[in-house]
């Protein structure tokens, strides 16, 4: 895939990326190393969530972190927590706030139910089942895993062809509490900034790290140490990143062409 080509040109010294379908790579650049992936993680958090729920563990609408939100409220990035701290900064479900510490709020929530550690109960729900044998989680559940790109690529077909909580993910990749703002990290004020569950959404917003002709339904993260991974169910594409640089004005310009080739690339 010359698309691929473009990622040599890159300004990091280690960039592996992945292009993905449903069956499995279609291409791939760079060495098959283990990277932290930051807060890519959230998408390895958010399905073992749903795994959860799908188990009966906890329900997406009862209570979980500060007072009136729920799990639904953490996953979608609403419950009013700040980014990095526990200070609660809205009423559940009025703003869109990015938040790290949700996110481990969250995973402590399900650890009442299942018991263990969280880094475990990813691996049974996840890691394990999808055969991610070369990834862990070795810190925050917001933005601590590890792994490398033929992982990341494992969850992008995953995602593209829903194995696990197959009966969620419509919801998961679908708008959660519509029109509220907010800033995505990186890239500003979104209005709307729309979020599933767990899953950032392409939908408009502009600008934005994937490409211009990436379709609205495009969901997927990226991650502050150059990583990132989006679905196009759309195209039937996965692209999946790891670098060792982390995001910056670099990334925001190289990303979305990369996609954009990608996909050019797919449709011809």
């Amino acid at each position: 895939m010359s698309a691929l080509d473009l990622v040599s040109s890159w300004p990091v010294q280690t960039a592996a990326v992945a292009v993905v379908d449903a069956k499995g790579v279609r291409d791939r650049h760079g060495p098959d190393t283990a990277l932290p992936w930051a807060s890519v993680t959230k998408l390895l958090t958010a399905l073992t969530v749903l795994v959860a729920v799908e188990r009966g563990d906890v329900l997406l609408d009862e209570p979980a972190g500060p007072e009136g939100a729920t799990v639904r409220h953490l996953l979608a990035h609403t419950s009013g927590v700040a980014f990095d701290e526990p200070s609660i900064l809205s009423a559940p479900g009025r703003k869109r706030i990015y938040s790290n510490r949700g996110f481990e709020l969250l995973a402590d929530f399900v650890l009442t139910r299942t018991g263990g550690t969280f880094a475990e109960l990813m691996t049974e729900s996840v890691l394990r089942p999808l055969g991610m044998g070369g990834t862990r989680l070795a810190g925050s559940p917001a933005a601590g895993a590890i792994g490398p790109v033929s992982d990341l690529a494992l969850l992008g077909q995953e995602l593209l062809d829903p194995s696990l909580v197959p009966d969620l993910m419509p919801d998961a990749t679908t708008v959660q509490y519509a029109g509220l703002s907010g800033v995505l990290p990186g890239f500003g004020r979104q209005d709307p900034n729309d979020w599933g569950l767990g899953f950032e959404l392409r939908d408009g917003k502009s600008p934005h790290w994937t490409g211009a002709h990436n379709s609205p339904r495009t969901f997927g993260h990226f991650g502050k140490t150059g990583t990132f991974l989006w679905v196009d169910p759309d195209a039937g594409l996965a692209c999946a990143c790891l670098t060792d640089r982390n995001f910056g004005d670099w990334a925001a310009e190289v990303w979305p062409a990369l996609s954009d080739a990608v996909l050019a690339e797919h449709a011809q």
